[in-house]
């Protein structure tokens, strides 16, 4: 199962962009982090526990940095399902709840304070579960392991230190 998520994880993240633009950084527990210097960008990634339940896109999770913009640490939510218009999105982390904005199959942080929360959160939590309602109206949430989040997020954040 752990080889499948990495294999996954790993195509996921050069469907994302040409495949000689990037470098793994590492994989570590259910995270892998990456950097494409032509961007130049490093990320955080990794994909939502299995689930039975019906899914209109592949959900994952990343944490952006783009040094150019000076964007760091920016998260986004690739959701399991589209999104019913103007519904709210609320992740669930160690013991917080932290409204999301979202449009389409897409949740982010609102802001930078609110980046900063997640990021803060996910060094410490378990887990993370995303809870929203699809187009249809139904609940519908998404699960994240953060075994590995803190080193690949540590990771991610160093590889674009010296990129400008």
């Amino acid at each position: 199962m752990k080889r499948r998520l990495i294999l996954s994880l790993t195509l996921l993240a050069l469907a994302a962009t040409p495949a000689l633009a990037r470098d793994a950084l590492g994989m570590f527990g259910s995270w892998g982090a990456f950097r494409d210097p032509q961007t130049p960008r490093c990320y955080a990634i990794a994909m939502a526990a299995p689930s039975t339940m019906q899914r209109d896109f592949q959900p994952f999770v990343s944490v952006g940095w783009w040094p150019k913009s000076g964007v760091r640490g920016q998260v986004h939510f690739r959701l399991s399902r589209k999104l019913q218009p103007g519904a709210p999105v609320s992740l669930l982390i160690g013991g917080q709840r932290i409204a999301l904005v979202g449009g389409g199959g897409d949740a982010w942080a609102a802001d930078k304070g609110s980046d900063a929360a997640v990021i803060a959160a996910m060094r410490s939590a378990r887990e993370m579960v995303i809870n929203a309602r699809d187009a249809n109206g139904r609940g519908f949430s998404n699960s994240y392991s953060l075994e590995g989040a803190a080193t690949a997020l540590d990771a991610a954040a160093l590889g674009c230190a010296q990129l400008r």
